[in-house]
C-alpha cells in the first residue's frame, strides 16, 4: 500500500514544488520565459524523461491537483462580483468584444487544424484553447476533445498571446486601460492577466474579467460551434 502511494506522493511534491520554484523566479526575473507556466512544465518534462516515467504514471499521481480546477471554476465569479460597476457601465464593449474573441479564437483554431491535416479529436482538443484551463479542460471532455492536450495548448496559447500582447502593445497606441486589459485577457487568459496586472492595477482587473467572461461565454459556444463545424 506504501510502495503504491510513494509515485502519487513523490510526484505531487515535484510538481508544487517546481511551481513555487518557477514563481519564485519569474517574480525576479519577470521576463516572459520565465513563467511558472513555461519553467514548471519544462522541468516535469525534463525530470521524467531521466526517470524513464510515462504520463500516465505522472498524472496518476498528480490527478487531485487537476480535480482543484473544480472549486477555481466556481470560484471565477467572485471577480464578476467584484467587478459590477464595470460590467454595467461598459457591458455593450465588454460583450462584443468577447463574442468576437471567443468565435475568432474558435475558429482559427479549427482552420488551422484542418490545414495541417489533424484528425478530428485533436481539432476538438485545439478548439478551447483561448480560454483559461479550468474552463477548457471542461468544454474540451463535453465536445469530444481530450482534456490533458487542452491544457498544454492552453498554456501554449498562453504564453505565446502574453509575449505577442507585449509587442503589440508597443506598436499599437491603445491610451484605454480597458483596451490594453482586454487586449491580455482576451489573448492570453491566465498569462495575459499575470501580464497586465505588470502594466497596471486596472488593466489587470480588466483582463481578469474578460478571462473570466470568455471562459462562460465559451462554455456556451464552443458546444454549438463544434457540432457546426
Amino acid at each position: 500500500m506504501i510502495a503504491a502511494l510513494l509515485p502519487a506522493v513523490f510526484w505531487s511534491a515535484v510538481t508544487i514544488l517546481g511551481y513555487f520554484l518557477a514563481k519564485r523566479l519569474h517574480h525576479r526575473l519577470g521576463r516572459w520565459w520565465s513563467s511558472p507556466l513555461v519553467l514548471a512544465p519544462l522541468g516535469l518534462i525534463a525530470l521524467a524523461l531521466a526517470l524513464h516515467e510515462s504520463y500516465r504514471a505522472y498524472i496518476a499521481g498528480t490527478h487531485w491537483l487537476v480535480s482543484l480546477l473544480g472549486p477555481a471554476t466556481v470560484a471565477f465569479a467572485v471577480p464578476i462580483w467584484e467587478q459590477r460597476a464595470l460590467i454595467r457601465r461598459a457591458w455593450p464593449v465588454l460583450l462584443a468584444g468577447v463574442l468576437v474573441g471567443s468565435v475568432t479564437a474558435m475558429l482559427t483554431a479549427w482552420l488551422m487544424a484542418q490545414a495541417l491535416g489533424l484528425d478530428p479529436q485533436l481539432r476538438l482538443s485545439l478548439l478551447p484553447r483561448s480560454m483559461s484551463t479550468p474552463f477548457a479542460m471542461t468544454v474540451s471532455g463535453e465536445i469530444g476533445g481530450l482534456p490533458d492536450l487542452t491544457a498544454v495548448f492552453v498554456v501554449i496559447t498562453g504564453v505565446f498571446g502574453a509575449m505577442v500582447g507585449e509587442v503589440i502593445l508597443a506598436v499599437l497606441p491603445l491610451r484605454s486601460a480597458l483596451a490594453r486589459g482586454a487586449l491580455f485577457g482576451m489573448g492570453a487568459h491566465g498569462a495575459g492577466v499575470a501580464k497586465a496586472h505588470g502594466i497596471g492595477r486596472e488593466e489587470g482587473t480588466v483582463a481578469g474579467l474578460i478571462m473570466v467572461l470568455v471562459g462562460l461565454v465559451n462554455v456556451l459556444v464552443a458546444p454549438v460551434l463544434a457540432k457546426l463545424l
